[in-house]
């Protein structure tokens, strides 16, 4: 039994409050500023252009703390069919298609219309449809993957058996599923689907988030249909189930899988943790709170974007078998449950390390956001000074970021810019000029994430007004 449990149990109360009897010197004072160093805005400045907005779906239900939002979009990417679509998904259930050249919103499938046990009742703001991918095959015809998609999403509990933490699933569960057209060119959903993957989720947050295929995988390589998902820890203050350290399961992870390979999934040989014991095969990565969201750049380099606990927000590069340190480990700094003694959610100096982790690349603190949401590396012709770099967004704040991809190093945070923003032709704030009431603090919540396009351009979402805008060039 783990130390901090057995404290637990014999104390009946919280484990900082037990172990300064045991402790042999004065604990470590938390810092009240982590990152002294101010955010300054950057030499680039962009507009943004009004794309399309999405109609207005009701939730199912209405929980404490949910948003007012006109459309939970969660993220935007282009179909790999050479075919100039997107792809915008709604919490809510729906998925949608559009032209990059805009136009009208088309629904192509909407998960509450189907049998499979969709919902997002539970707590609106972070169940439902989280993550879509569509398979690199989807528009090649006669290959297994031909006309193939996969979304994630929530559905109740006992509507299937989990193939991780059935017996810790009170809340809901998250499930992959993949879905087959008859005709990938179609503009409305027909064809079959069916399970590949479930898990327990014993909270209401922290649940499944992004899909991903490799799009710098060719075929014939080792990674090429390989499907790339990410898991939080559960949900809850602080990973109390302690998920994070634990790659025995997979809550706190991204996993690697083969969807055409098996019965249900197969397990890539290559993956990182196949034939350990101990470690769930599935684990392609561990020691993440809540990536909600990762990216691959063109050249196959995934970023990954995990939100801190009261803290730090912080810029990961995706390495096979990385342990990335939740929740000993928050940014480049200790959490109360990497040292002892101490109070939760400050973060403290970091001791040296007793096992290996991968620290960020960049972080920033609440001083200057308050929630790091997607990002990408720009790879568009739109806005030539912004080409090549990593940019990325605080959903609460609505500040977009970025920074230079050249010799990123983990544990060597890289200085982050802010891009300026203009909105009706002056410098704004996007949570400010399209924000909505937040419901967790006072203020407006910009609940802004970023989207791609095929030719590498990028796209503002905003929840509050259910609108995407396209970032462009200043005229």
């Amino acid at each position: 039994m783990r130390l901090s449990r057995f404290l637990h149990r014999i104390c009946g109360i919280a484990v900082w409050l037990c172990l300064p009897a045991f402790a042999q010197q004065a604990p470590p004072e938390p810092l009240a500023d982590p990152i002294p160093e101010r955010i300054e805005a950057g030499d680039i400045a962009v507009g943004l252009e009004d794309f399309v907005r999405l109609p207005r779906l009701p939730d199912a239900s209405s929980v404490l703390l949910t948003t007012d939002a006109h459309a939970r979009i969660q993220y935007l990417k282009p179909l790999p069919d050479n075919s100039r679509r997107l792809a915008i998904h709604d919490l809510r259930g729906a998925l949608y298609l559009v032209s990059e050249e805009g136009g009208d919103v088309g629904l192509l499938l909407n998960l509450r219309e189907q049998d499979v046990d969709f919902n997002d009742s539970v707590f609106p703001n972070e169940t439902g449809l989280l993550g879509v991918a569509f398979h690199p095959d989807f528009a090649r015809a006669g290959s297994p993957g031909h006309g193939k998609f996969y979304t994630a999403y929530s559905a109740t509990s006992a509507s299937g058996v989990a193939d991780y933490f059935e017996e810790n699933s009170g809340s809901h569960e998250s499930v992959i599923r993949e879905w087959t057209m008859d005709d990938p060119s179609a503009s409305v959903f027909r064809g079959e689907s069916r399970e590949i993957f479930r898990i327990g989720q014993f909270a209401q947050n922290h649940n499944i988030g992004n899909l991903e295929f490799n799009p710098a995988a060719r075929p014939g390589d080792s990674d090429y249909g390989m499907l790339y998902a990410t898991l939080g820890d559960g949900g809850g203050a602080n990973d109390p189930n302690e998920n994070g350290q634990s790659a025995g399961e997979v809550l706190s992870s991204i996993i690697r899988i083969d969807p055409l390979g098996g019965e249900r999934y197969g397990i890539p040989p290559d993956n990182p943790f196949v034939g350990m014991a101990g470690f769930a095969p599935e684990v392609w990565a561990w020691g993440l709170r809540h990536a909600q969201h990762f990216s691959f750049d063109s050249d196959g380099t995934m970023y990954i974007n995990d939100i801190g606990q009261t803290q730090i927000e912080e810029v990961n590069i995706g390495l096979p078998g990385a342990n990335y340190g939740w929740r000993l480990r928050e940014g480049t700094f200790a959490t109360a449950f990497g040292i002892g003694g101490v109070r939760p959610n400050p973060v403290y100096p970091r001791p040296a390390d007793e096992q290996d982790f991968v620290y960020p690349v960049a972080q920033y603190d609440h001083d200057e956001g308050a929630a790091i949401s997607s990002g990408y590396v720009y790879r568009g012709a739109a806005i030539p000074e912004l080409r090549g770099k990593y940019v990325f967004a605080d959903l609460v704040r609505g500040r977009v970021f970025y920074i230079e991809t050249e010799g990123l190093t983990p544990d060597r945070p890289a200085q982050i810019r802010e891009l300026v923003i203009h909105i009706h032709g002056e410098p704004g704030n996007i949570a400010e000029a399209f924000g909505h009431p937040n419901t967790y603090a006072r203020g407006l919540r910009a609940d802004l994430r970023l989207g791609i396009d095929s030719r590498g351009e990028l796209y503002a979402l905003t929840k509050g007004d259910g609108w995407v805008r396209k970032f462009v060039a200043l005229d």
